[in-house]
C-alpha cells in the first residue's frame, strides 16, 4: 500500500511531464508515505481550495521560491515551468492553489536552511539529489543560471547533506564551462587516459540504470539522464584529447 502512493505519483508524472514530472511526483509520494500522511483521501472529503499542503509541498514550494528569487526576480519562464511541474503533479485545480501559495511565498523570505534541513532528515540522499537537478532545472528556464542562483543552490546542497563531488557534477550538467566535461566525471583537466577512463566507469557504474536494482522506474529514468550527461562527457573528452 505505501509504495503504490510514490509509484502512482511516478507513474502520472512520467506520463504527463516526461522524467522531471516522474521525478516531483515519486518525490511526493515517497514524503507521504515516510511521513505517515493519509495523501489524497482528505483531500476527496474536501474542496481543494481547503487543502492544506503536506509539509513537503511546503518545503518544496518555499525552495522553488527561494531560487526564483535568488536572482532578485522571479523570471516569467521560471514560473511558467513551476505551473507546468505543478499541474502534472497535482491537477489543475490543486496546481492553482498551490501557484497562489507560492506567489505569497515570492513576497517574503524564506527559511532555506531550516527547510533543508528538514529535507535531510525526512528523505533519502539519492532523493535529495533528484530534488536539486529539479531546482537546477527551475534556475535555468530563462536559459542560464546565475552566479546568485548558484550560490543559493550551493548553500541547498551543503544544507540537504549533498557532498561537493556531487553538486559540482550536477552544477557542469546545466552549467557549461571549458573544464564541464572533467568536473562532470570528477577528474582534473590534466588526468590522464586511465584516470578518465577510470572515472567514467565508476560514474557509468553507479547512474546506470539497468544497475540500480530496488528503484522504481522514474528514478531509472533520472539516472539515464545522469548516465547520458556522464557518457557525453567522456566522449567529449576523448575527442579534445584525440583518444580512440
Amino acid at each position: 500500500m505505501k509504495i503504490s502512493i510514490a509509484i502512482i505519483g511516478a507513474i502520472i508524472g512520467l506520463i504527463s511531464g516526461g522524467p522531471i514530472g516522474a521525478i516531483v511526483g515519486f518525490l511526493i509520494g515517497m514524503y507521504i508515505e515516510y511521513a505517515g500522511s493519509d495523501g489524497g483521501a482528505n483531500e476527496n472529503r474536501q474542496p481543494y481550495r481547503e487543502a492544506p499542503p503536506t509539509d513537503f509541498t511546503r518545503h518544496l514550494l518555499i525552495l522553488i521560491a527561494a531560487v526564483m528569487n535568488a536572482d532578485g526576480s522571479a523570471m516569467r519562464s521560471e514560473l511558467d515551468l513551476v505551473k507546468r511541474m505543478l499541474v502534472r503533479t497535482y491537477g489543475e485545480q490543486r496546481a492553482s492553489h498551490l501557484l497562489l501559495i507560492l506567489r505569497e511565498m515570492l513576497k517574503e523570505k524564506q527559511d532555506v536552511t531550516f527547510v533543508c534541513r528538514q529535507i535531510r532528515s525526512e528523505m533519502a540522499y539519492s532523493q535529495r539529489l533528484e530534488l536539486l537537478h529539479v531546482l537546477f532545472r527551475i534556475s535555468r528556464a530563462d536559459s542560464e543560471i546565475n552566479p546568485s542562483e548558484l550560490q543559493l543552490l550551493q548553500h541547498i546542497a551543503t544544507q540537504m547533506g549533498i557532498t561537493t563531488p556531487d553538486f559540482l557534477s550536477l552544477r557542469a550538467m546545466f552549467v557549461t564551462s571549458p573544464d564541464s566535461d572533467y568536473k562532470i566525471l570528477d577528474v582534473a583537466t590534466d588526468a590522464g587516459e586511465d584516470e578518465v577512463k577510470k572515472a567514467y566507469r565508476k560514474m557509468a557504474m553507479r547512474f546506470h540504470p539497468d544497475r540500480l536494482l530496488g528503484l522504481t522506474d522514474s528514478e531509472k529514468k533520472a539516472a539515464e539522464e545522469k548516465f547520458l550527461s556522464v557518457q557525453k562527457a567522456y566522449e567529449n573528452i576523448k575527442r579534445k584529447r584525440g583518444w580512440t
